[in-house]
């Protein structure tokens, strides 16, 4: 098996980052791997992933934030006590060596909107998490990835737009965004 730990970044305001990611973790259950997926700022039991993640041996999703869209000019104060609580959850099972890859789903918007603290992010993922003996693989998404991030990532890919069906009147649906 290769040397896992790197941190991957997708970000971007094309589409695709989520989904990139559960490609990577569909690819990696295939192969014997445990993969996490924790969704901040996410909560709703309609997501194609959610409804699919207990037939995926190995896959474990776990949503932290509500279902409702965050003003990300002026958040709430239930929307920071989730993405905390839930930074809190993913730590504690960054920290458990039961994964072997940890997608952080949505946590550089966390990070852009100040729900979570980009430095305190960057200390534990760059700090705490190499005295680990087994090191998971990280993948943190989301539009609006913090440069501090950019600049501690191994891998980061920038979805870009170049046309998207919304502009023509075109809404999400089942299966394909969601």
């Amino acid at each position: 098996m290769t040397n896992l730990g790197l941190i991957q970044v997708y970000t971007g305001n094309g589409k695709g980052k989520t989904t990139a990611s559960l490609g990577l973790a569909f690819r990696a259950c295939g192969h014997g791997l445990k993969v996490c997926m924790i969704q901040f700022m996410k909560n709703s039991t309609e997501y194609g992933e959610v409804k699919i993640s207990n037939y995926l041996p190995g896959f474990k999703l776990i949503q932290v934030g509500r279902n409702d869209f965050v003003d990300l000019e002026n958040p709430e104060d239930i929307d920071k006590k989730l993405a905390q609580d839930g930074w809190e959850v993913a730590k504690s099972i960054l920290m458990s060596s039961e994964f072997d890859i940890i997608i952080l789903d949505e946590i550089n918007v966390a990070m852009a909107c100040k729900l979570l603290n980009v430095n305190k992010v960057i200390d534990f993922l760059t700090r705490d998490c190499d005295s680990l003996e087994k090191r998971p693989e990280i993948i943190l998404t989301g539009r609006y990835a913090p440069p501090e991030i950019i600049a501690v990532a191994h891998l980061v890919t920038e979805m870009q737009e170049i046309r998207h069906n919304y502009s023509e009147g075109i809404e999400a649906r089942q299966g394909i965004e969601f």
